[in-house]
């Protein structure tokens, strides 16, 4: 008879949760976006695609160990190994040499980009100091944002006490929107926390002191013709003050005087 096999009880891994901000784009993003600008279908809604994070450390090429700590700390904020980026050309005035590394960048995709997204709106930024919004004029005109973080420190993965120098990063997204007003919506529905002023598609100071000028002139010109009409109606009902006066047919003698003086010296 043959013995029975033991069975081992091995944990099973289990599925990582979808990531949250990519349920509200699907359930309330999309649909809000699809109604506002009317797209066919809701592949025609703007998305967003990929997130790239940089980190530039112009004091790589004098210091040893500084590109290494920046791409710990970059990897540890973005959950992702970054890119070493380096020079493409020599600049004797920055004292870059062809080939010297410059920074580190890392793009992120899918369901990393969106945990991501999620950190920086509702843990990160709230931990900036005297924040007031993100600058809503960011957008580069193709539907793509560009927003920069002066420390890295707002991250809770960093460690403050194992920083040796404050960094300050890019963070850009780019999105499959036409123009900045659609992208504009798109982040402002995932929670973007923009600013008030500037916003695509709000008018300008520039374009309201525009309007404020041509309804002046607007109210001028309909002045001027309400004066007009008048005249023209006083005229009719009184022509004969409103009438020129005939000019007289007898000449008049100009200098008559003048004239009796002066000849009466020639004759003397």
């Amino acid at each position: 008879m043959e013995a029975a096999t033991p069975t081992t009880d091995t944990p099973q891994s289990q599925a990582a949760p979808p990531p949250r901000l990519r349920d509200r784009y699907f359930d309330e993003v999309l649909p809000a976006l699809t109604e506002r600008f009317g797209y066919s279908t809701p592949m025609s809604a703007p998305r967003i695609t990929k997130v790239t994070i940089n980190m530039g450390v112009g004091e790589a090429s004098r210091t040893s160990g500084v590109i290494d700590d920046a791409v710990e700390e970059l990897a540890t904020i973005a959950g992702q190994r970054p890119n070493v980026r380096r020079a493409k050309k020599s600049i004797a005035a920055f004292k870059i040499r062809d080939g010297m590394p410059v920074g580190c960048a890392v793009t992120l995709r899918k369901a990393r980009m969106w945990e991501f997204l999620d950190r920086l709106i509702t843990i990160a930024t709230p931990r900036i100091r005297d924040f007031r919004g993100y600058n809503p004029r960011a957008f580069d005109g193709r539907g793509n944002f560009t927003l920069g973080i002066r420390e890295q420190i707002i991250f809770p993965e960093i460690d403050y006490d194992s920083v040796k120098e404050v960094r300050g990063l890019d963070v850009t997204v780019t999105t499959t929107a036409a123009t900045d007003e659609e992208a504009f919506e798109l982040l402002l529905g995932l929670g973007f926390p923009f600013a008030q002023e500037g916003r695509p598609g709000a008018p300008g100071p520039d374009e309201e002191e525009a309007a404020a000028e041509e309804a002046r002139k607007e109210e001028a010109r309909k002045r001027a013709e309400a004066e007009q009409a008048a005249l023209e109606l006083l005229k009719q009902e009184n022509p004969e003050a409103y009438a020129k006066p005939e000019p007289s047919s007898e000449p008049e003698e100009e200098g008559g005087e003048v004239g009796d003086g002066e000849a009466e010296a020639e004759e003397e």
